[in-house]
């Protein structure tokens, strides 16, 4: 492994498993991919730092691993072996690991896995349908994070009425109930946003607020 600060390792080498590793390595982390099956580990051994054949399940194969030393262990095991992800969750966490975050199957696998001792759980296959259905019932939200369960940063098209107009004479809070924290007008970001700003076509309103406070906004565009 190199001497970056960021060292990740990733427990599983199907199509999700890679994808995270790859990432990573695109992003600059250390990256020790692990998977039971050689062919597997061979398909990512020339573009990660360090590759393993081993079962994650067996303590004295984690031993010889050296997990410790990770920023992070992502358990990234597919549906058809829950079993094996929870009992590997487990052990890295008996042995310290201060960050693992495991891929669930469905709610009751994820509950599991916190229980044994993921810090996080994800469910690709879930987000990405959650993702999809609010890209098709709401298309003019380009991008969307929920903050909390009440307040939701999302990018949004300029709608039309609102082209040539300053922040002032929007007066966004006031009307919509959101806050406009930035402005992507092309290539460029324009942060902190002055009131005698005037949007141009083609901008794109970053903006925070109540779900239907944003939803509302994304429907005049």
């Amino acid at each position: 492994m190199s001497s970056r600060a960021e060292e990740f390792a990733v427990i599983g080498l199907g199509q999700f498993g890679r994808a995270v590793a790859l990432s990573l390595v695109r992003e600059g982390a250390a990256v020790l991919a692990i998977d039971q099956l050689e062919e597997r580990a061979q398909l990512v051994e020339s573009e990660v730092d360090a590759v393993a054949c081993a079962d994650a399940t067996d303590e004295r194969a984690l031993n010889e691993l050296g997990l410790e030393r990770m920023s992070c262990v992502v358990v990234a095991m597919g549906a058809r072996a829950r079993e094996t992800s929870i009992l590997t969750t487990s052990l890295l966490r008996q042995r310290g690991i201060p960050r693992i975050i495991s891929r669930a199957a469905n709610e009751l696998h994820a509950r599991v896995l916190l229980a044994v001792g993921a810090h996080e759980v994800i469910n690709p296959e879930l987000q990405m349908g959650q993702r999809l259905a609010r890209n098709l019932a709401h298309p003019t939200i380009l991008e969307q994070i929920a903050l909390d369960e009440n307040t939701n940063l999302v990018e949004v098209a300029t709608p039309e009425q609102f082209i040539g107009k300053s922040m002032n004479e929007l007066d966004m809070k006031r009307r919509y109930g959101v806050s406009v924290i930035a402005i992507r007008r092309g290539e460029q970001v324009l942060p902190q946003v002055a009131g005698d700003e005037r949007l141009a076509r083609g901008d794109r309103l970053l903006i925070v607020g109540q779900p239907a406070s944003v939803r509302r906004v994304a429907s005049l565009a």
